[in-house]
């Protein structure tokens, strides 16, 4: 049995920092009242009220807000429980 040496195989360079964390994103719609944005946000994420409605304002004025980051999966839940309250929202890779 000869002795062969390992073969370097060439890797393609792909961009994968999985550091990076997952941003879910809410966007502003005409449909829900700003209290109720601000309710959601305290309710789901646990948020102080000034913290809830400075996001709840930033989605009003700026049209999205960041509110909350992690994994890709646990933003993927996130969003969903965004969905089932009726607001807008994607995951985004924070860059």
């Amino acid at each position: 049995m000869g002795s062969t040496a390992p073969m370097e195989v060439e890797r393609p360079s792909i961009d994968v920092r999985p550091d990076l964390p997952w941003l879910t994103i809410v966007w502003n719609d005409p449909v829900n009242l700003m209290s109720y944005v601000t309710y959601v946000f305290q309710s789901v994420f646990g948020y102080s009220k000034e913290k809830a409605e400075k996001l709840m304002l930033d989605v009003h004025q700026k049209g999205r807000a960041v509110v909350s980051s992690g994994t890709r999966e646990e933003m993927e839940r996130d969003v969903q429980i965004m969905h089932s309250y009726g607001l807008w929202a994607t995951v985004q890779r924070d860059s």
